[in-house]
Order: C-alpha cells, then sequence, then structure tokens
C-alpha cells in the first residue's frame, strides 16, 4: 500500500507541477485579460461535464486506464499550447483538451486512494493527496518563470514532458486498486451524475462549490487588489502565494495526516471555514507585502483543513461507487472555479473590498451548510 501511496502522490505532484509551470507564462502569451479568463472559464465548464464521466468509467474498467488516458491527454494539451503561436483557436483548443482529460487524472487519483484506504485512514490519505496538490503549485509557478526565460513556450513543452514521463512510469509500476471482480458489480453506465448529489450528502457538495467559488474568487482579484493596495508587483503576490501554500501543504500533511481520525472531520472543517472567513475579513485591511501575506496563509490554513475533511467524509457517506462519487466532488470544484473568476471581477468592479466581504459570508454560510450535514448524518446514525 506505501508503494500505491507513493505512487498517486507523485502521479498529482507531477501533474500539478505541469499545471503550475504555465500560471506566470500564460498572461504573457495571451496579450488579453478577457481571452485568458474565458481561457479558465473553458476549461473548467469542460472538467466540470467530463469528471463525472471519468468517475464512472473508472468504477466500470479499472483506474489505473482511466489515470494513464487522462495523464495522456493533458500532456496532449500542453504540447498543442507550446505549438499554438499564440493562435488563440488552437489555445482554446488546447484548454478545452486540458479540461476534457483533467478529471481523469484528479477525480480518478482521489478514488484510487479511497479504494484503498479504510474510513479509518481515508482522511489521512486525502490529507496527503491535498499536500500533493498544494507542493505542485507551489513548485510549478517558480519552475515555468525560470523555464521562461528563454522562451516563453518552454514551460509548455517541459509540462508536456513531464505528463508522458509520469504515464510511463504508471503505465510501468502503478497496480490496479479495482479487482475484476469489484469492477463487474459495478452497475452499469448509466443514470445522472446527481444520483451521488442526494440526501445529507447535498449539504457537503454545496459547501465544496461554496469553497471553490469563493477561493477562485480570490485568485482571480488578488493581484489587482494588493496592486492596488500597495503597489504589489507580481513577484510579491507570487511570494504571498508561495508562503501561504507551503503552511497549506505542512497542514495537510501534518495536522489532517496525523491528527484527524474518523469522526473528527466535521469539527475541523468548521476551524476552517471560521479561519478562511477570518483571513477573508482581514485581506479587507492589508497595507503592505507582509500583513498580506500573513492575511492569505490564515485563509489558506483554513482551507487546507476543509478540502480532505469533505473528501473524505463524501467517500466514507455516499451510496453510490466511489468513482461517481469523487467525479461529482470534482465537478462542483470546477463549477466554482467557472463562476468564482467572474463573479469575483464583477463585485471588484462595483468595490475593490466586495469579493472579501463576500467571502466571508460564503465561509459562514458553509458553516450551516456543515451543521445540517451534521445534523442529519446523527438522525441517520440513530435510526440504523
Amino acid at each position: 500500500m506505501k508503494k500505491q501511496f507513493a505512487m498517486i502522490m507523485a502521479l498529482v505532484i507531477i501533474t500539478f507541477i505541469g499545471f503550475g509551470i504555465i500560471i506566470p507564462v500564460l498572461p504573457e502569451v495571451v496579450d488579453s485579460h478577457f481571452h485568458l479568463n474565458m481561457m479558465l472559464v473553458v476549461y473548467s465548464l469542460v472538467a466540470f461535464i467530463m469528471s463525472p464521466i471519468w468517475g464512472k468509467l473508472s468504477d466500470r474498467y479499472g483506474r489505473k486506464p482511466i489515470i494513464l488516458i487522462g495523464t495522456i491527454g493533458f500532456g496532449l494539451s500542453f504540447l498543442l499550447l507550446a505549438i499554438s503561436n499564440a493562435d488563440l483557436v488552437v489555445m482554446y483548443a488546447s484548454r478545452v483538451l486540458g479540461g476534457l482529460f483533467s478529471g481523469a487524472v484528479a477525480a480518478v487519483a482521489v478514488a484510487y486512494i479511497a479504494d484503498i484506504t479504510t474510513e479509518d485512514t481515508r482522511t489521512k490519505g486525502m490529507g496527503l493527496i491535498g499536500m500533493s496538490i498544494g507542493l505542485g503549485f507551489i513548485i510549478g509557478p517558480g519552475v515555468g518563470a525560470l523555464l521562461s526565460i528563454g522562451s516563453l513556450y518552454t514551460p509548455f513543452y517541459v509540462s508536456a514532458l513531464l505528463a508522458f514521463i509520469t504515464c510511463g512510469i504508471m503505465a510501468w509500476q502503478l497496480p490496479e486498486s479495482l479487482t475484476a471482480e469489484q469492477r463487474l458489480a459495478q452497475p452499469k453506465l448509466t443514470g445522472s451524475r446527481w444520483q451521488a448529489f442526494e440526501g445529507k450528502l447535498k449539504y457537503l457538495y454545496v459547501l465544496s462549490f461554496f469553497v471553490s467559488f469563493s477561493l477562485a474568487g480570490l485568485e482571480g482579484t488578488l493581484q489587482y487588489y494588493n496592486k492596488y493596495k500597495f503597489d504589489a508587483t507580481p513577484t510579491d503576490v507570487g511570494l504571498m502565494f508561495l508562503i501561504s501554500g507551503i503552511v497549506g501543504a505542512l497542514i495537510q500533511g501534518g495536522v489532517v495526516r496525523r491528527y484527524i481520525k474518523k469522526g473528527d472531520e466535521p469539527r475541523f472543517m468548521a476551524y476552517g471555514l471560521v479561519l478562511s472567513a477570518v483571513g477573508f475579513g482581514l485581506l479587507i485591511f492589508t497595507t503592505n507585502f507582509w500583513t498580506g501575506a500573513i492575511y492569505l496563509t490564515i485563509f489558506s490554513a483554513g482551507n487546507s483543513l476543509i478540502r480532505p475533511c469533505v473528501t473524505s467524509l463524501i467517500s466514507q457517506k455516499t451510496t453510490v461507487a466511489q468513482g461517481l462519487a469523487s467525479g461529482l466532488g470534482s465537478s462542483m470544484d470546477n463549477l466554482g472555479r467557472i463562476g468564482g473568476p467572474l463573479f469575483g471581477a464583477l463585485l471588484y468592479g462595483l468595490s475593490k473590498e466586495l469579493p472579501y466581504a463576500i467571502g466571508v459570508v460564503l465561509s459562514l454560510a458553509a458553516v450551516a451548510l456543515l451543521a445540517r450535514f451534521v445534523l442529519l448524518d446523527r438522525k441517520t446514525t440513530v435510526s440504523e
């Protein structure tokens, strides 16, 4: 099992390094704020549609083949971006391709971890996945900035190469997590993703959407906001995200992995939501680099407690197959990333502090959703 954990963590880290590499470069290649945002929206929209489909396919045909298909497709999307030569049609096509295959990596990796963990160890496993995502995002942008010194397109080629190398390693070393009997026992590929969106679990899925929506709104406006507040440079904002990302990875790899046991998830999610609300509120009072970095880190600490716990709870409580459940979770995350940047930009146009004030409101509303889930879960447990 340690080998399987290590392989999936490596897959996620390398995938998100490849994703993070392009973050500082893409705005330089796409000389249009509108098209840049629309590419992000298109990517997330396609991923929203496809993630549960990949999850259902992995329930039926196994996790490994879907992960391999997704990794190849992800690599091809970066290769298409590398040869685009700033042609908008080709760049949009690359983002569609990336969204098409992203769920085959992210959602199915989560389902794989759910397969090889028990309910008692699942939160620890999801914490390691969260830490891997965080490490990829921490390493990627810095590597991208260095690689772009020679050519803006070099990071895209490197991202494609990383994906193809990862696929080769997975094909050679990664064992399948579902037996043939388990795959045959799965229901036929019919029905809707919303089969997983039922009963008490719908409150967790909506909570996940709120968290993703508010985070995407923050990411889409923070650079402009900090420039307004203290004339921040892109390097300043990159360092702020680096500091907060390191803290988030340490929390997911330390606190979540070591101290959160089965049954503790709702309590730590509540802590995380309150911390996120505090972080959002404090960002309104940013005055310089250090206050901004500290307030963003407080927000990141809260966010790092929420995500692995909600993923673990969904995988523990779902009554449908793990692939379908994790696919819907990935879809809700992508749905938040579709609307979050657009809504954040709209709010920012009305008032520069408004996206963060609304972030406070959404975080506290998510606490109410969590309370509703806990109440219904207790009633279900008593009735059983």
